[in-house]
């Protein structure tokens, strides 16, 4: 009959050294569980966050619709509607017609100061030309 070998000093500190370092592993075991579930947090984030603003835009699109359908579900509602239009309108096309009337008076105002300036400066001209002669 065989008879059971006992180990040999060098084999118990191998198996000595196995031991500390699956003891290690277990206890770095959570560490990776973090961040797996960090990871699927941040992956959870990455998908509800577009369906979150997909959500928001939906909801203000009907508002939209909703205001739309109130302003225009009668034709007394829809005429007023048209007239504030058109009033909107009228006044920003007074508005930028003074604005281009300033702006022509403006630029003729200069011109006729640069040509008086240009006149003036070539009778100066003139004059010290035939006072040099």
């Amino acid at each position: 009959m065989p008879t059971a070998k006992t180990p040999s000093p060098s084999a118990a500190a191998r198996a000595k050294t196995r031991a500390t370092a699956a003891s290690k592993r277990s206890t770095t075991a959570p560490k990776r569980t973090v961040t797996a579930s960090k990871s699927s947090s941040t992956a959870e984030r990455a998908m509800l966050i577009p369906v979150g603003a997909a959500l928001i835009a939906r909801e203000r699109v009907l508002a939209g619709v909703n205001e739309v359908l109130a302003n225009y579900n009668s034709t007394s509602k829809a005429t007023a509607q048209l007239r504030k239009f058109e009033r909107r309108g009228a006044t920003a096309r007074n508005r930028f017609e003074r604005e281009v009337r300033k702006t022509r008076v403006r630029v003729e105002r200069e011109l006729r100061q640069r040509r008086r300036d240009g006149e003036e400066l070539a009778e100066r001209v003139q004059e010290r030309i035939l006072s040099l002669v």
